[in-house]
């Protein structure tokens, strides 16, 4: 049992599913003290979500929209999980996320480009705002949560300037893609047969599905993810190696940027969403990607399985009963489970302390009985 428990996946796992529990238990909690009589359907239906329809069609339909959301959320996972891998915690994704949909849809509607340029310009502009988090970084040792998180509020002004010109005339919300530049959205390959003609199930889905596996193979099989995670270990061991550590954190950053744009790309050229030019906050995609990656033990395949779990009860929250509370509570229920995904590592640690003091009586018991039966023979 105690080898099981030792092994980093499962301790992941295990510490995952803790704080999955006990975020739905305080939620459970909060949902009892404003109304009991309701409290129990309601956090049933945000663990449920799409389950909570009664026909299997609308409940494939629906568990498409929740996947369609998921891929985003994912990219914005592997940003955050990737620049950590590296030493870096890059909280300028949510700032990037923003800048690939500010790239990917002024690229569909004012330039008329097609799919693929659209996500590619979406993959660049997101990475050169990481490359300018990275060079602060690497040159003028600006700490990288600084000038992110400057950065995320000047991408957003900046964004909402810039999509004013494709917005609509009597709203605050940019164009349909559908109408203005179908070549822009991105193409099915008929994968909307499988959730019962979903049109917002795209190749995102088993593109983004590809990146995890191939960040996952990077950072633990290649002598370039190996050069990045020792240069995050220690700046100048890895210089005195021989590495280039500040076109390392330059790279990371640059890669971590261009997953956070391109999570952006997936979704906004699905149709999904439309920006709104007069958002005055960050959208929290980029910020959920935080909860995603500890969720998900900062490992690339973990992340893939996290992502969908917290956009599940992020969804799930829009089925709480709203005649016995308001509408916000969905929102309040979904924020406490993802703030309790932070305590993953924690809890981690936490494990492993018992599992070594255990470990510690143990051999403390057995040099005892050793020294007792030495005794024995001498007597």
């Amino acid at each position: 049992m105690k080898k099981v428990l030792k092994n980093p996946g499962m301790q992941a796992f295990l510490a995952s599913l803790i704080c999955i529990i006990i975020g739905l238990l305080i939620g459970y909690l909060v949902l009892l003290i404003i109304n009991p009589e309701g409290a129990w359907e309601s956090i049933t239906n945000v663990i449920k979500n799409f389950f909570t329809w009664s026909k299997p069609k609308t409940q494939l339909k629906q568990f498409g929209n929740t996947l369609a959301k998921t891929m985003p959320l994912l990219m914005c996972s592997l940003s955050i999980l990737f620049a950590y891998k590296v030493g870096l915690f890059n909280i300028g994704a949510a700032g990037q996320y923003v800048a690939g949909a500010c790239a990917s849809l002024y690229a569909a509607l004012a330039w008329g480009w097609g799919w693929l340029p659209c996500m590619l310009f979406a993959i660049v502009c997101a990475g050169v705002l990481g490359a300018i988090v990275g060079i602060l970084k690497a040159y003028c040792n600006v700490n990288e949560v600084i000038s992110g998180i400057m950065l995320n509020w000047i991408t957003l002004y900046l964004t909402n300037t810039v999509l004013s010109k494709v917005k609509e005339a009597a709203s605050p919300y940019t164009l349909y893609l559908d109408d203005v530049n179908p070549s822009a959205l991105l193409p099915n390959a008929g994968l909307n047969n499988l959730f019962n003609n979903n049109k917002y199930i795209t190749i995102a889905v088993p593109l983004a599905l590809i990146i995890s596996i191939a960040i996952h193979i990077l950072l633990s099989r290649t002598r370039l993810g190996y050069e990045l995670k020792a240069t995050g270990s220690n700046k100048n061991a890895a210089k005195y190696a021989g590495m280039r550590e500040n076109t390392n954190i330059i790279l990371t950053l640059i890669i971590a940027g261009g997953l956070a744009g391109l999570g952006a790309s997936m979704l906004y050229q699905t149709g999904y969403m439309r920006w709104e030019c007069t958002q005055s906050s960050v959208p929290g995609m980029g910020f959920n990607g935080i909860a995603a990656a500890f969720l998900g033990g900062l490992n690339p395949i973990g992340a893939i399985f996290s992502s969908f779990f917290i956009q599940h009860i992020t969804d799930g929250g829009q089925y709480v009963n709203t005649n016995f509370y308001s509408s916000q509570i969905s929102d309040l229920i979904s924020s406490v489970i993802i703030y309790l995904c932070g305590f993953v590592l924690f809890i981690k640690l936490t494990m492993n302390k018992m599992l070594a003091r255990s470990e510690e009586r143990k051999l403390r018991q057995l040099k005892e009985a050793e020294a007792a039966a030495g005794k024995e023979v001498d007597q």
